[in-house]
């Protein structure tokens, strides 16, 4: 009898953004629409997951771009994150919704997304459309720009919170 190695599935989600260019000119040369959209997702918590799901429904491929943990520590202050990586990558790809997953380095994913060239970038309503990160590179190749409500009441610092006033 075998036995599934745990995270195995996970871990093949991940990819360099070297490895995940590759895959996604191979997926748009066959039709297949690229949602993109990024976070610290440091604790992952209901929210995250219907914001997600619902940007997967915008196309086909869903890639998450998730902050190292220099890049949240920069935005974020020195507690954070809370979740390495290595971990918020593998737990975001674990999801059914997500298909790919890279982790960058830099505090905006413009690298990423000037590379990925995705057909659809999606943020949260917490951004203006003006001042979401690529707008105009997604723009300029033919792209849209979508923005997705949040679940209210749910959010990382709040659950942080929480945690800290139970123990």
């Amino acid at each position: 009898m075998r036995t599934r190695r745990t995270g195995f599935f996970s871990g093949l989600k991940v990819k360099t953004l070297k490895e995940l260019n590759t895959i996604i000119k191979n997926l748009k040369s066959k039709g297949k629409k690229i949602v993109f959209t990024n976070g610290c997702f440091d604790l992952l918590h209901y929210g995250h997951l219907k914001y997600l799901e619902e940007a997967k429904a915008k196309g086909d491929i869903l890639v998450v771009a998730i902050n190292s943990d220099t890049s949240v520590n920069k935005i974020k202050g020195d507690k954070r994150p809370i979740t390495s990586e290595k971990d918020r990558a593998r737990i975001i790809a674990g999801l059914a919704c997500v298909d790919y997953v890279v982790v960058f380095k830099e505090e905006t994913p413009l690298n990423v997304i000037k590379i990925l060239k995705p057909d659809i970038l999606v943020k949260g309503r917490d951004w203006k459309a003006d001042n979401i990160v690529g707008r105009e590179v997604v723009l300029k190749n033919g792209g849209r720009v979508s923005t997705l409500s949040f679940l209210k009441g749910y959010s990382t610092t709040n659950l942080i919170k929480k945690i800290a006033e139970k123990f």
